[in-house]
């Protein structure tokens, strides 16, 4: 019986999209033919986001869990190990209390004037949560189009703020009317590649591997990827030689190259650059005149601070010769989304504008207008992630305890997991350096490509689909983000508590798959 009920879940995500196309096409026709999946924008269809694609798998797994008493005994299995996205809190990464107290404060302020308000809430709490709505007035009022004035104030004291212990950011001074609230960081990096490709032959340097977000908003602003490869064996760090060769490439492919994008700390990979490769990319971009677009939303996810701490491109550019300090143009991003704050849902981020022409800035602000504002608790949300308690405030050791508690699990869960891959035969893990995510390496036997061929996959989609059918664990294919020709991989996110779970399915079936194909 487990074989057949594993049959019926074993469907291919591209046969179930063109089965759910196919479907939404006959009920359209049915509709007077009003609208059809060929009457839509071609980019869109064109678009693919790889770390959803198994999602199709993932529902059908939970939905056969949930409605039929006996799959487990059937599957193997008792539950889903979730591990194909960054999504902290639904894997179970509480949320910091002081956040959420003054979130709460700021949707229902009267609960401030309750006479048990001071016993239920700190007095720091209490004080933000006024000091925010004095300047907002109303969760549920639009805001400034870039943001609250306040909150653009904060954060541009955290970006010029230098804490004691080299906490965080760099020292250079940061200017509110350049910073923009975005709905997490994913819309701001949306907005600017609007913003600069006007053009199908356009072009938008990425590494690969890289984070999908970046090849679907090319696709739907009609515009190329140019793709730029990083070395696994040199902790994920770009080959800066091989820049030139990939935009001289380029340009003989008639693409004009807008922009460089960085991601550091890396999705997928989990690197952090050094200072050396960050500023061979700056000269890089500077020589050329392209725009650096610097992805920083994993800042807090470090791993090795003392030999790899992350260092902001900000920092990088401003410290270097007075011509690149001052003229290398550069957007850089950041989110709630991740590190130890985890709010996802809140949909808040931010992004700086750094020597962008003010008749540039002008056309940022304009788009900026034309979508209102961002999302009030996001805006919130980063406020508090930002300028959060101090040493002498009454929240101060239970925030410091619990993102502590927080970053030492992350540590620990990334060393084991990683570990655990380097034990097994047919697999090689470098650690994580940094982020929420390990890129291990699969070097399958010959019979399981064959198998893979055979089923119209690439071996590591054959792969992973095989893994979250035997033992409910769900992870992304390496080449859902790209990878050097030849090569193979998968993602997994190191956020599931129940690592030790996770080792022992995985190792179960690692073990078991090399026997079937070997």
């Amino acid at each position: 019986m487990v074989p057949s009920l594993r049959r019926d879940l074993m469907v291919n995500w591209r046969q179930l999209t063109s089965t759910i196309r196919t479907i939404s096409t006959t009920a359209v026709r049915h509709n007077n033919n009003m609208i059809s999946v060929k009457d839509l924008n071609p980019a869109i269809i064109k678009a693919q986001y790889a770390t959803y694609t198994e999602l199709c798998f993932y529902n059908r797994l939970r939905a056969t869990l949930q409605s039929n008493p006996d799959a487990k005994n059937q599957l193997g299995f008792d539950s889903i190990i979730n591990c194909n996205i960054g999504n902290p809190q639904q894997l179970g990464q509480k949320p910091i209390t002081f956040y959420r107290q003054v979130a709460c404060l700021t949707e229902y302020p009267d609960l401030m004037d309750k006479p048990e308000a001071t016993s239920l809430f700190p007095k720091d709490v209490i004080h933000r949560a006024r000091s925010l709505l004095q300047s907002i007035g109303s969760v549920g009022a639009y805001s400034h189009s870039m943001g609250v004035p306040l909150i653009r104030q904060h954060i541009a004291e955290f970006l010029q703020s230098k804490f004691e212990g080299g906490v965080e950011r760099d020292g250079f001074p940061a200017d509110p009317e350049t910073i923009y609230l975005t709905a997490g960081a994913s819309a701001g990096v949306s907005n600017i590649l609007q913003l600069i490709l006007s053009s199908p032959t356009d072009g938008v340097m990425i590494p690969i591997p890289q984070y999908p977000l970046y090849t679907a908003a090319l696709a739907l602003n009609d515009a190329r990827a140019v793709e730029y490869y990083l070395s696994e064996s040199d902790d994920w760090a770009p080959n800066i030689e091989g820049l030139e060769g990939v935009l001289e490439k380029a340009q003989k492919d008639e693409t004009r190259v807008r922009a460089m994008v960085v991601i550091s700390p890396g999705n997928p990979v989990g690197n952090c650059l050094s200072r050396s490769s960050m500023e061979a990319i700056v000269r890089f971009c500077y020589r050329h005149k392209i725009l650096l677009l610097a992805d920083e939303v994993y800042q807090t996810n470090i791993f090795e601070p003392e030999e790899r701490p992350f260092i902001s491109f900000k920092a990088v550019v401003r410290s270097m010769e007075p011509e690149i300090a001052k003229g290398q143009a550069l957007v850089s991003f950041h989110s709630i989304s991740k590190g130890q704050t985890g709010e996802c849902g809140r949909r808040g981020g931010y992004f700086e504008l750094v020597n962008i022409p003010q008749e540039v800035q002008e056309q940022v602000y304009k788009l900026a207008s034309i979508q209102l504002c961002p999302p009030l608790a996001g805006q919130i949300g980063v406020d508090l992630q930002v300028k959060p308690p101090q040493p002498g405030d009454e929240s101060y050791p239970l925030y410091m305890k619990e993102i502590t508690e927080i970053a030492d699990a992350l540590t620990l869960r990334s060393s084991t997991l990683a570990d655990s891959f380097n034990h097994l035969e047919g697999l090689s893990c470098r650690k994580a350096q940094g982020a929420m995510y390990l890129f291990p390496k699969l070097d399958l036997p010959p019979k399981a490509h064959q198998a893979a061929d055979q089923a119209g996959l690439p071996v590591d989609e054959f792969y992973c689909m095989q893994l979250l059918n035997k033992t409910g664990i769900c992870i992304v294919p390496g080449s859902g983000f790209g990878q050097q020709p030849g090569t193979f991989h998968f993602r997994t996110t190191f956020l599931a508590p129940q690592v030790d779970d996770y080792v022992t399915r995985f190792k179960q079936f690692h073990t078991e798959f090399l026997h079937t194909y070997s």
